[in-house]
């Protein structure tokens, strides 16, 4: 049977492994580890780089907190437990009295140097309450400030890949999922060419917990030699000042995003998080221009133009 504190260490040690990953590929910059501690219960490592040659700024935040469920979350947990009984279909009832939660994962987000460079989210993690309910959650999206296709092509490839591996549907649904998930709607466009996205994925009668759990390892360790690809091949190419300046539009969108909908940022301020690590996945700096139209044909038009839903980039 597999047990929480299983899930939870090899999160931990994927957290290593990638800050290793990242040193090795920037060259300069080294990682700085914080400790924390949850009052309510559990608590986290936020291992936090800065300054490199390639990484301007990024965290990776492993995390495990534990204790009595949240206002927010209980519509949420309705939610799951009618979605658990729905794929057991008759193996085992849950409990709807929840009273508390566990949960563990590690998130990182990544913001280079270079606008030649994208933007690199991941999330992977892992749910359960006192009752039974339990599920798997994460993804993998990445930001360019400029859409190269070609780079859009081969990352989604590699995610498809490790998708196929287990189940050929996953990703043409987690690639919806994430176009929907990874959306600014006020400004109507993707906050960037996507990824993969799942969440309250739970065992049924034909997936056992053990293998989702294999899944979402691989997930995880998809991204360092996903992202060190971009690092290595993008870091040197050259750019100007208009470039600089489009990069920080860019990152203020981003920033949009992550304070307006993303539930990562949610759960962590609902539930006493540490702000400082709740907070690490925004950029050192940003900017927001009044009404800003991209000259026409221009690289950054043609950047927007690809920032939308559905795009089938395999």
């Amino acid at each position: 049977m597999l047990r929480k504190e299983e899930i939870s260490e090899w999160f931990g040690t994927l957290q290593n492994n990638i800050c290793r990953s990242l040193e090795e590929a920037d060259g300069i910059a080294k990682f700085q580890e914080d400790l924390w501690t949850r009052e309510e219960g559990g608590g986290g490592r936020t291992c936090i780089i800065q300054a490199g040659k390639v990484i301007e700024k990024g965290g990776v935040a492993y995390s495990a907190v534990y204790g009595p469920v949240p206002d927010f979350l209980k519509k949420e947990l309705g939610i799951a437990i009618s979605e658990q009984r729905t794929a057991n279909r008759g193996h085992g009832m849950v409990n709807a009295e929840t009273k508390a939660f566990f949960a563990t994962g590690v998130s990182i987000v990544i913001h280079p140097r270079s606008p030649m460079v994208p933007i690199i989210h991941m999330n992977v993690r892992y749910f359960e309450t006192d009752n039974g309910i339990k599920w798997f959650g994460g993804g993998i999206d990445l930001t360019p400030h400029y859409v190269d296709e070609s780079d859009a092509k081969y990352f989604h490839a590699c995610l498809k890949k490790v998708c196929d591996k287990f189940n050929a549907g996953y990703y043409p649904k987690f690639k919806k999922c994430a176009d929907d998930y990874f959306f600014i709607k006020h400004r109507k466009e993707t906050r960037g060419i996507g990824g993969i996205f799942f969440d309250h994925l739970n065992p049924g009668p034909e997936q056992s917990i053990g293998n989702l759990f294999e899944f979402v390892k691989a997930v995880g360790e998809c991204f360092a030699p996903l992202y060190t690809h971009f690092m290595n091949h993008k870091h040197s190419l050259p750019f100007g000042e208009n470039e600089k300046q489009w990069q920080l539009l860019r990152r203020g969108r981003y920033v949009e995003f992550n304070l307006v909908y993303d539930r990562g940022t949610r759960f962590g301020l609902e539930t006493n998080g540490r702000i400082e690590s709740i907070l690490m996945s925004l950029p050192q700096m940003a900017s927001w221009t009044y009404n800003y139209i991209p000259e026409k044909g221009s690289r950054e038009e043609q950047t927007l133009s690809l920032l939308k839903k559905g795009i089938d980039w395999v």
